[in-house]
């Protein structure tokens, strides 16, 4: 897995993240918190999630060698706005953090304990992979979710970043 494999996911997290928050903004609240069921009920749930398990989850396994014990459906922010402001601003941490990583550490494991007290080892840039795989998840459930209410969604198809890129 190459670093640059990593940057380009990292960025494309960064760039979806920041697309789909712009839409998100121009909501109501009541809409946020609607139960659309989801796998967490509602945008707000689901967003919630999103950054409890890319941001206090994954990134401290990552880059500080802890792995906190959080359910994975523990609401972190309560204020819809700072939610949204938190997701823009913690996808740019990861960019740095790729940064510092070395081939050594890309080709080792990732050893960590679960949130079910599990301890586990999985291959270090694989894994790291799936926390990007894992923003795309959520965020195509929450597009899907978007477009039920009869609201315009952002599209957010790598390629499209791709374009952008381009011009």
């Amino acid at each position: 897995m190459s670093k640059d494999h990593l940057r380009l996911m990292a960025n494309y997290n960064i760039w979806a993240t920041d697309k789909l928050v712009q839409q998100l903004e121009s909501m109501p609240v009541k809409a946020l918190q609607q139960d659309c069921g989801l796998f967490f009920n509602s945008i707000f749930g689901t967003l919630n999630h999103l950054l409890l398990g890319e941001h206090y989850i994954w990134y401290p396994r990552f880059a500080e060698g802890v792995s906190p014990a959080l359910a994975l459906n523990q609401i972190v922010e309560t204020d819809p706005t700072v939610l949204l402001q938190a997701l823009r601003e913690k996808s740019n941490n990861w960019v740095d953090f790729i940064e510092q990583l070395d081939a050594t550490t890309l080709a080792g494991c990732l050893s960590y304990t679960t949130t079910a007290g599990q301890h586990l080892s999985l291959p270090y840039a694989a894994t790291l992979i799936h926390v990007f795989n894992h923003g795309t998840h959520h965020r195509g459930q929450v597009s899907a979710a978007i477009t039920a209410m009869g609201y315009d969604c952002p599209e957010l198809d790598m390629v499209y970043m791709l374009r952008e890129q381009m011009h």
